[in-house]
């Protein structure tokens, strides 16, 4: 679909759902929005150009990756940073992006959500660092103007990131220059319970929600998730409210986390894991039995915490690796995380898209029209096999399509 414009479509055709059903899935417009209007047992073919045929592949909704970070995204080869842990990467990054400018940001973040949109995402949240050299607001700007660029292709959602070093007025000046959420780091600061406060005091000041990098450490005392809760639950139930990361959840005894979570859960917050970034960055000083890094995953979602799962960095000091594909994602979820193959695929999918405060999507009367279809026979063979071959649905049209073709010679 090189150089074409979405193409509209009213029919996907023989998809095979992850309950094992297959089915026709019809579409049409609610107001502003295309929505899926009917599902029913799959019927006669049709060949017309607003129907899509999807027998062989596997019908879900769209991913949608809570947790990005499009302005540091593709930076790896331009740094050649040191393999190391976040407080490493964290300076890495500090001391190299000055030698990013407006462009670069705005052309690695274009990459990278161009990536996600052929892959399957069709919304994304990205944090963008408020910058501690040059233009502080450079990577901000650009961002926004990547998501007024590909608004038909990818819903980018920007959280403005705020660091200790880098002043309040700075977060509004973000929040003016087109971001939509407060975000920042407080327990990577000397003050993690001030740095909260000053964070959703904006956030208050301005009526807009949160995503903050909470907690990311294995050992410590110095966690802030209960202030948040705290101070959160009051908030309107429509604004958002995030904690990201949470790895010292995950260190946790049970007797703690009982009672932390319900107050986690009544305040509203969702959580977002995120596997590979952690598991690269966390656990480096046990030499021997070393930590996964990731947050309570079951406790949590035991408790009635939404938890969704991102891919965080890609190539990146934060995360050498990383493919900008949420199978990957829901697949380390799996391994690493030890949920069920079907929670893994809603932890980027539905789940995600709860976290991230958006409408019900994917194939299922009434639900919007974001979609992806991956061939395959089951959800297990698409985890474990990630095919290439796919169908991107966003907002009811085709806005990306991936095809495979393999040779193998034969064996006489």
């Amino acid at each position: 679909m090189k150089g074409q414009s979405p193409k509209q479509v009213s029919l996907l055709a023989g998809a095979t759902l992850i309950d094992g059903s297959v089915v026709d899935v019809e579409l049409g417009r609610d107001g502003d929005h295309a929505v899926v209007t009917r599902v029913t047992p799959a019927a006669a073919d049709r060949d017309d150009e607003a129907t899509v045929d999807l027998r062989g592949y596997l019908l879900m909704t769209a991913p949608a990756e809570p947790h990005a970070h499009l302005d540091k995204a593709l930076s790896w080869d331009t740094l050649r940073p040191q393999l190391t842990d976040l407080h490493g990467a964290i300076a890495s990054w500090r001391q190299g992006s000055a030698a990013f400018d407006e462009e670069s940001f705005r052309d690695r973040a274009a990459t990278a959500a161009l990536a996600l949109v052929r892959n399957g995402t069709t919304a994304v949240r990205t944090h963008v660092d408020i910058l501690p050299t040059g233009d502080p607001l450079r990577g901000v700007r650009a961002v926004a103007a990547v998501r007024e660029q590909l608004r038909h292709l990818i819903d980018i959602e920007i959280v403005a990131l705020l660091k200790d070093y880098s002043g309040a007025d700075l977060l509004h000046a973000a929040l003016d220059a087109g971001a939509d959420l407060v975000g920042g780091s407080p327990h990577s600061t000397a003050d993690p319970h001030a740095e909260l406060g000053r964070l959703l005091d904006v956030a208050e000041l301005r009526g807009v929600g949160a995503d903050l990098h909470t907690d990311e450490f294995l050992v410590g005392d110095h966690h802030t998730i209960a202030q948040y809760a705290q101070r959160a639950r009051d908030w309107p139930v429509d604004r958002i409210r995030t904690a990201s990361h949470c790895t010292r959840l995950g260190t946790m005894t049970a007797d703690e986390l009982a009672g932390l979570l319900p107050r986690v859960a009544e305040a509203g917050i969702g959580v977002v894991a995120n596997p590979i970034t952690n598991l690269y960055l966390q656990g480096r000083d046990h030499p021997v039995a070393t930590p996964r890094g990731l947050t309570a995953i079951a406790a949590l979602r035991e408790a009635g915490v939404p938890v969704a799962a991102g891919a965080d960095n890609v190539r990146d000091p934060f995360n050498p690796l990383g493919r900008s594909d949420a199978l990957e994602t829901a697949a380390l979820a799996v391994i690493a995380g030890h949920v069920h193959p079907e929670v893994a695929i809603a932890m980027v999918t539905d789940d995600a898209r709860r976290v991230m405060g958006l409408p019900a999507a994917g194939p299922r009367a009434g639900a919007r029209a974001e979609m992806l279809a991956v061939r395959g026979a089951g959800l297990l063979e698409v985890l474990a096999t990630a095919p290439a071959d796919r169908v991107v649905i966003h907002d009811g049209a085709v806005v990306s399509v991936s095809e495979t073709r393999t040779w193998t010679a034969c064996t006489a």
